[in-house]
């Protein structure tokens, strides 16, 4: 019998009893024995994770947002167990990456069924330790709306309390000097915003930055997003969504596996690590190729799956 840890966060923005029930009873009338486990202090679900590897439980599975997500893959990562995604957060960029189901009782059903897929993480060490991203990593205007946007506002309005916040903020938006190292080339280059991306999709299936982007390719993806206001903030999307020749708009590219952004003569910039604040610049963010397996449905993937765990 397949035993499965079930690890939930209450304070995730559509977390529910009804949903937890869901799961819990999809997966063991898969014939699964399942033992669920709620966070209730940070660190809880990357303990959970880990104590479910020492006592060789068969699949783990999250359901939360991107941030306990992450949190669960830091206890798996370099293991063979892989990790079943259900998706109850905010964003939950991850799982609309992979195109997994979104409804609970649908995306435990592709656990059941869901084939291993080796995915790429990103790490960085920040003051408390080390973290690890799926999704993307940044620094400036994107961490900054992120720290802003309060808790009770994402759990009512979910995606739309990050597009309020975005656009009172767009009038305050400005360019600051960057140093970014690309595998130990230096760039300097004016920025509102860096992102160091795993995923090719911001906001699935809508924002893509580029093609060829892949969560399993072996490369972190770096953009530097320059704009200065309101009008060049919104030249700035638009030269994302046409996906602009690089060096011809106001988005700038790069490709490679260890990267460092630090601001030149200015203000630290927050920084965020798949939606959750990590602290300020400068930051450092390295790849950790195919360091956690995901269940998924293989037919769903763009792309299909390259590698099996």
């Amino acid at each position: 019998m397949i035993r499965a840890l079930l690890i939930t966060n209450p304070a995730a923005a559509r977390t529910d009893a009804r949903a937890v029930t869901a799961i819990r009873e999809t997966l063991r009338g898969g014939g699964w024995d399942v033992e669920v486990l709620a966070t209730a202090a940070p660190g809880d679900a990357r303990r959970f994770a880990a104590t479910a590897r020492a006592e060789a439980f068969d699949v783990v599975v999250c359901y939360g947002g991107d941030g306990t997500a992450m949190q669960v893959a830091a206890g798996l990562v370099g293991g063979d167990i892989p990790l079943g995604l259900v998706a109850g957060g905010t964003g939950n960029l991850l799982v609309g990456n992979l195109r997994l189901p979104r409804r609970p009782a649908a995306a435990a059903r592709v656990i059941l069924s869901g084939t291993p897929m080796r995915l790429d993480l990103g790490r960085m060490e920040r003051a408390d330790g080390l973290h690890y991203f799926a999704v993307c990593c940044g620094a400036g205007f994107d961490a900054a709306l992120m720290a802003r946007t309060r808790g009770e506002d994402k759990r009512r309005w979910r995606m739309g309390a990050y597009f309020a916040q975005a656009i009172a903020a767009l009038p305050q938006v400005r360019s600051v000097a960057h140093r970014v190292t690309v595998d130990g080339t230096p760039h300097e280059l004016p920025a509102a915003m860096v992102l160091v991306a795993n995923c090719g999709e911001l906001l699935p299936p809508f924002l893509r930055l580029r093609e060829g982007i892949r969560p399993d390719d072996g490369w972190l993806d770096i953009v530097a997003v320059r704009s200065d206001g309101v009008i060049e903030s919104v030249a700035a999307f638009f030269d994302l969504l046409r996906r602009a020749a690089n060096g011809t708009g106001r988005v700038w590219f790069a490709r490679g596996r260890a990267v460092r952004v630090e601001v030149v003569g200015g203000a630290a910039q927050p920084v965020q690590l798949d939606g959750e604040v990590r602290g300020g610049t400068p930051f450092e963010a390295s790849l950790a190729p195919h360091a956690l397996a995901v269940l998924v449905d293989p037919a769903a993937v763009p792309g299909g799956v390259r590698n099996n765990a």
